[in-house]
């Protein structure tokens, strides 16, 4: 029996990195936000997460306040990005998107939420 190996080497690998948060160019993006979900009731899956984010928002908007904490983790793809677009959409205000990895020392934390408006997600 002829045990055979491929050899990969470092040639077939691209330059740069294929995989990146940041909007290949702006046609992509755009077309990513076109088919994300905008409401609650558009969402797919997590059925248990939309059902006590529809209770959330509903007190929310009864007492006319900002939605209380919420706090949305886990590995990318899972659509925590996309539920705090609808959040922000159902309530009516602005979403202040930012990554971990961005926050390196405490004064990023602080800048963020010294531009916070009322009520921004």
């Amino acid at each position: 029996m002829t045990i055979q190996t491929d050899s990969f080497s470092d040639d077939f690998l691209p330059d740069k990195r294929v995989v990146s948060a940041a909007p290949v160019n702006p046609r992509e993006e755009a077309i990513e936000r076109a088919l994300r979900p905008k409401l609650l009731q558009e969402y797919v899956g997590q059925a248990k997460v939309r059902e006590q984010l529809e209770i959330f928002i509903g007190a929310a908007r009864q007492r006319d306040e900002a939605l209380d904490h919420v706090l949305l983790f886990g590995p990318p793809g899972l659509g925590k990005t996309t539920l705090s677009h609808i959040i922000a959409q159902e309530l009516g205000v602005n979403l202040r998107q930012t990554s971990g990895p961005v926050l390196e020392k405490p004064k990023d934390l602080a800048a963020l939420l010294t531009n916070l408006e009322k009520n921004d997600v």
